[in-house]
C-alpha cells in the first residue's frame, strides 16, 4: 500500500477536477508502460513465525534498513522507515508486514523480470544473513490473525477498526493475504472502457491460473484460492466485480462517482492520519469535515482515496489488475505477460472482447463467487473454467508474439513468460492442487515444508 503523500495537492473545488486527473493518465500506446507489484511473506526459519517490524535481530525493519546498501532510500512516518525508494521503484509494507514491490514503469516483460529478480536477489542476501525467508502465496498457510504483529503505519490502525464493523474477514486480508499485479496504461476513454471490461471480466480466470492459497492456519480451507475468497467478506462498500462497468456509458465520469461513493479511511495532514472511517467523500469536498481535517479536501486526498477502494479491477491514471495470488518466483514475470498480452496488442483486445461480450451480470458474479473454491475445475456455460483459461492464454500468448519486444540478445520475445501458464491452462490444475498433493502425501499432513520447498 501506498506510503505518505510527499506534499499537498491543489484544493478540490469541482468534482470535474477528479474526473480530469484520472483522464489525464491517458497516453498514446508509444508510451504505455508495465508496473508491477508483488508481496511476499517474510518468515522466521527457526520457527517460521512471520517477523515482527522490530525488537528482535530478524526484524521487518532490519530488512528495510538492510536494502540500504543498495541504493534504497527510506521513507520514514514518526521516525520509523515504513518504505524505501529507488528509481521510479517503491518497496512498502503491507499491514501484516509482507512486503511488497512496487516496480517501475518499463517497457517490456523483459525488463519486468529483470527488476523483478534483482529486488529478490537483494531481499535474500539480506534475509539469508538474519536467517529468515521470503514465500510468495497466496494467504498465509500457518498463523492465526492474532498470531501476526501489524506494521507501525497509522492508516492500517484506521483501516484495521474499520475492518471490523464491515465483513468478517477484511482484517485477514490486510494481514494474511499476497497478490501479483500488474498496472496497465490505456490511449483515451474509450480505451480504458474496453481493457476495464475485458479485464473485469477475465479477472476470475486469473483468479483460477493463479490460485495458490489452499490453507488456513495448517489445513486445507476447501477453497483454492482463499484470498480470493476473503476478497468477498471483506467490505461490500469497496469490493467486487463492479456491474455498472458493463453497463451504456461508462467512463471515467461514472468510476468517479463510484469512488466518491466509496466511504472514506482518513485524510492525511502535518504528518497523522486522521480517522474520517464511514464518512462521504462527497460531503469532505462540500466542507463537512472542515474542522476534524483543519483544511479543505486536496487532490492528494482524492489520490489517497483512490487507494482505498478494493474491486478486482482498479483504476487510478491506469488500470491495476487485482485477481491473481501471490506465486512463487518463478512464476510472478506470468501475471504481467498475460495482461500485456490480452490488451496492449489491438489484435488480441478485440479477441478477448469476443470471448468475453455476451457473458451476463450473473455469469460474472458465478465466475467470482466460485473460481475461488474450485478453480479451473468451476463450471461455466456447458463447460468449466479450463476452457476459457485455454483461450485466454492462447489469445495472450499471440498478441505477446505480435508485440515482438525481444530481449537483449535478440532471440527471445516475451510469450515464453507464459510457458507456466499454458501449463496450468492445459492440465487443468492449479498450483494450489499441486501443495494438496503434497500436503497429503509427502508433507504428512503438515504445512510446515512448503516454507522450505515453496520460499523464495
Amino acid at each position: 500500500m501506498s506510503a505518505p503523500p510527499a506534499q499537498q495537492g491543489a484544493p478540490i473545488t469541482d468534482r470535474r477536477q477528479l474526473v480530469e486527473y484520472i483522464a489525464a493518465g491517458s497516453k498514446p500506446a508509444s508510451q504505455w508502460r508495465i508496473g508491477t507489484e508483488h508481496e511476499k511473506f517474510v518468515f522466521n526459519r527457526a520457527d517460521l513465525r512471520r517477523l515482527p517490524y522490530e525488537g528482535t535481530p530478524a526484524s521487518i525493519r532490519a530488512l528495510l534498513e538492510g536494502l540500504v546498501q543498495f541504493g534504497w532510500t527510506p521513507v520514514e512516518e514518526n521516525g520509523k522507515p515504513i518504505a524505501l525508494t529507488r528509481d521510479k521503484c517503491n518497496v512498502t509494507l503491507e499491514p501484516g508486514g509482507q512486503f511488497e514491490l512496487s516496480g517501475a514503469p518499463l517497457e517490456t516483460i523483459h525488463q519486468t523480470c529483470d527488476e523483478t529478480n534483482q529486488h529478490l536477489e537483494e531481499c535474500l542476501q539480506v534475509t539469508s544473513a538474519m536467517d529468515a525467508g521470503l514465500l510468495g502465496t497466496g494467504f498465509d498457510p500457518k498463523w492465526r490473525r492474532d498470531e501476526v504483529p501489524w506494521m507501525p503505519k497509522g492508516r492500517y490502525k484506521i483501516m484495521r477498526e474499520h475492518m471490523a464493523r464491515k465483513g468478517k474477514l477484511g482484517q485477514d486480508m490486510m494481514v494474511r493475504t499476497c497478490t501479483v499485479q500488474v498496472n496497465l496504461d490505456f490511449e483515451s476513454e474509450a480505451d480504458m472502457v474496453r481493457k476495464f471490461r475485458v479485464s473485469l471480466a477475465l479477472q476470475p480466470i486469473a483468479t483460477a491460473l493463479f490460485a495458490d492459497s489452499p490453507f488456513v492456519e495448517g489445513k486445507p480451507s476447501g477453497f483454492m484460492s482463499f484470498r480470493s475468497h476473503v476478497w468477498t467478506d471483506t467490505d461490500p462498500d469497496r469490493c467486487g466485480m463492479l456491474p455498472f462497468v458493463f453497463e451504456p456509458g461508462f467512463g471515467f465520469e461514472r468510476y468517479v462517482d463510484y469512488i466518491l461513493d466509496v466511504p472514506m479511511y482518513f485524510a492525511y495532514r502535518d504528518g497523522r492520519y486522521i480517522d474520517l472511517a464511514g464518512k462521504s467523500f462527497r460531503e469532505f469536498m462540500a466542507g463537512r469535515y472542515h474542522k476534524e481535517v483543519g483544511d479543505v479536501p486536496r487532490i492528494t486526498d482524492f489520490v489517497d482515496h483512490l487507494t482505498t477502494a478494493f474491486p478486482e479491477v482498479r483504476m487510478k491514471r491506469y488500470l491495476e489488475m487485482r485477481g491473481a495470488d501471490g506465486g512463487p518466483w518463478g512464476r510472478l514475470c506470468a501475471l504481467p505477460a498475460l495482461w500485456v498480452g490480452l490488451l496492449y496488442d489491438s489484435v488480441a483486445l478485440d479477441h478477448a472482447e469476443q470471448l468475453v461480450k455476451d457473458w451476463s451480470v450473473a455469469d460474472h458474479d458465478q465466475l467470482r463467487r466460485d473460481t475461488p473454491r474450485f478453480a479451473l475445475k468451476t463450471k461455466f456455460r456447458g463447460g468449466t473454467v479450463q476452457d476459457v483459461a485455454r483461450a485466454m492464454v492462447t489469445i495472450a500468448r499471440e498478441g505477446l508474439k505480435r508485440r515482438n519486444r525481444r530481449d537483449r540478445s535478440g532471440v527471445r520475445d516475451e510469450s515464453h513468460f507464459l510457458d507456466t501458464l499454458v501449463g496450468i491452462a492445459e492440465s487443468g490444475r492449479c498450483p494450489a492442487e499441486e501443495k494438496l498433493d503434497r500436503f497429503n502425501g509427502p508433507w504428512g499432513g503438515s504445512v510446515d515444508p512448503m516454507f522450505r520447498e515453496y520460499a523464495y
